[in-house]
């Protein structure tokens, strides 16, 4: 015997008592792969430009997402600037970023990420000169001290990145083939400190690398810079100074200290023979300017209202996230057909079965909220602002969320294996009766694997605190995240439409739905009554 139907025997017949006798299948049947296709097709075009979070093709989906959700006759519940009924959630993020920063010598502007990169940060709103020195690798050791009888007080210092070394690949510091502190990858915070200490005004380190090799550093510090620059829902304020630490080029390096970059080289190289530092006429002048500004970016969670019958105080979220990640530095498009256009297609295929079910006279006893989201790439911001600072349903009221991120491609460890699988996660994590419905519905009317990998709290992924259904359940509503898995295709822009398998999307959609009806027209609410990791 097939142990779906054993399952479904076991689990089904509360659902039966608790549930309304209405047919569901043909509403589920509504939620079509091409009509999933049609949503995505216009969610994950370029002319969404990769949806980010506060940017003009996001507003675009939102629109989208607004206006379809208008057509079902669901109803909008927040309020717009104008006082007016709006199916957006309007509010605003914060970042904080670099307004003009630039540092000029020897005639010539140089420019931040291009030229130079920062490490960490600073403020320094006017344009300011110094004058330079160069110190050479700006170590100061028992046996060895590049400060020795220089004063740089008040000055821009110049320093070559690494530690001196002999012709035979020998540390000056240490004596051996093995380096010292000043040598290890991080030895410019070592540096970083010591000038400071000294009295340096800013701080400039030479880098090693060269050419691509030096265009490479600049994208990885970049990329790791972006930290500095994150969206956040709160205005902050940030621990900066006006002493600077810039990674340089060489060729830059030169044009602060009026020289050649084959003379910085030349003189890297006499110390190492000399084993002791060696005096240099090397200075100059330089002006910098690091402006540190606060932005305000507006961004907007869409929200569409079904409202139910006999139980309306009582609802449902079904989610998803409709943000991307937007465009790339090289100008490609993510589209995010994957992540998280397939969740949101499917938000508004199950918002448009409840809706059709509703118009029949066959409508949900408990209210549903289709909630799509902004910001989850940014770290679940839209989420976190509807369930910490506005939720337009009082959380006491919300009974449970189904979240749906990345949903229609079968993932690398089903490959050749199985294309009827969804993972389930955090079912069980708060109540024991959502798991047991969700099993059950499955049984019932999809019959598809579901995979609990991801529900193992000991799994390295984490993928439970990774989407947005994770700002309710911090809240002790329990949920359910829909999920087919992470592939070679997240966030880059080869996540096209045309890689959506839209049959499985169909199914997986479809297993939504049901197990939404079950929820919201069962008698009982659903029971917390667990507390699992």
């Amino acid at each position: 015997m097939n142990r779906n139907w054993i399952l479904y025997g076991l689990l089904a017949a509360p659902l039966a008592l608790q549930a309304q006798t209405q047919d569901p299948t043909p509403y589920a049947k509504t939620i079509t792969a091409a009509d999933l296709e049609k949503h995505l097709r216009v969610l994950a075009s370029d002319e969404m430009e990769g949806r980010e979070t506060g940017t003009r093709g996001q507003k675009k989906a939102a629109d989208y997402i607004a206006k379809y959700f208008k057509s079902e006759k669901l109803t909008p519940i927040v309020k717009d600037d104008k006082g007016k009924d709006s199916f957006l959630q309007s509010f605003n993020l914060y970042r904080k970023t670099w307004g003009d920063f630039y540092v000029k010598a020897g005639g010539q502007t140089f420019t931040y990420q291009k030229d130079f990169t920062s490490n960490g940060l600073l403020n320094l709103p006017s344009e300011t000169s110094y004058e330079t020195v160069f110190i050479g690798y700006g170590i100061s050791d028992s046996a060895y001290d590049d400060y020795a009888g220089v004063d740089v007080k008040g000055k821009a210092v110049v320093f070559l990145d690494g530690e001196p070394k002999k012709a035979d690949g020998t540390s000056v510091i240490s004596g051996t083939k093995d380096a010292s502190k000043w040598g290890s990858a991080d030895s410019w915070r070592n540096k970083t400190t010591l000038a400071k200490e000294k009295g340096a005004a800013q701080i400039f380190i030479v880098s090693a690398e060269t050419g691509e090799g030096f265009k490479r550093v600049l994208a990885q510090r970049g990329a790791l810079a972006g930290r500095f620059n994150r969206l956040m829902l709160k205005s902050t304020t940030e621990n900066v100074g006006s002493v600077g630490s810039f990674l340089i080029s060489a060729p830059m390096a030169a044009a602060l200290l009026g020289t050649q970059a084959d003379q910085l080289a030349k003189a890297g190289e006499q110390i190492g023979q000399a084993g002791k530092p060696t005096a240099s006429s090397m200075k100059g002048q330089v002006a910098v300017k690091a402006e540190r500004k606060e932005e305000t970016v507006s961004t907007e969670n869409v929200l569409g209202f079904l409202e139910g019958t006999d139980k309306k105080d009582e609802v449902l979220v079904i989610s998803s996230h409709y943000d991307h990640i937007g465009i790339s530095p090289d100008g490609q498009i993510n589209n995010g057909a994957n992540d998280d256009g397939s969740g949101t297609m499917s938000v508004l295929e199950i918002a448009q079965a409840f809706a059709k079910a509703k118009a029949d006279g066959k409508g949900p006893r408990r209210s549903i909220l289709f909630l799509t989201v902004t910001g989850e790439e940014k770290g679940l911001l839209g989420s976190e602002y509807y369930a910490d600072f506005s939720p337009a349903i009082p959380l006491e009221k919300t009974v449970a969320d189904l979240n749906i991120d990345m949903v229609g491609r079968v993932d690398d460890l089903h490959l050749g294996k199985s294309d009827n699988y969804i993972y389930v996660i955090g079912s069980d994590k708060l109540s024991s009766e959502l798991h047991t419905i969700s099993e059950a519905t499955n049984a019932k009317y999809i019959n598809m694997e579901l995979d609990y990998k991801y529900n193992d709290p000991k799994d390295p992924q984490r993928i439970y605190y990774r989407s947005d259904h994770y700002n309710f359940a911090k809240k002790k509503i329990p949920i359910i995240f829909y999920f087919n898995g992470l592939h070679p295709d997240y966030h880059r822009p080869t996540d096209d439409v045309d890689k959506i398998d839209f049959k499985l999307a169909e199914k997986s959609a479809r297993l939504v739905f049901y197990t939404a009806w079950e929820i919201v027209n069962r008698d009982g609410r659903l029971v917390v009554d667990s507390n699992k990791p």
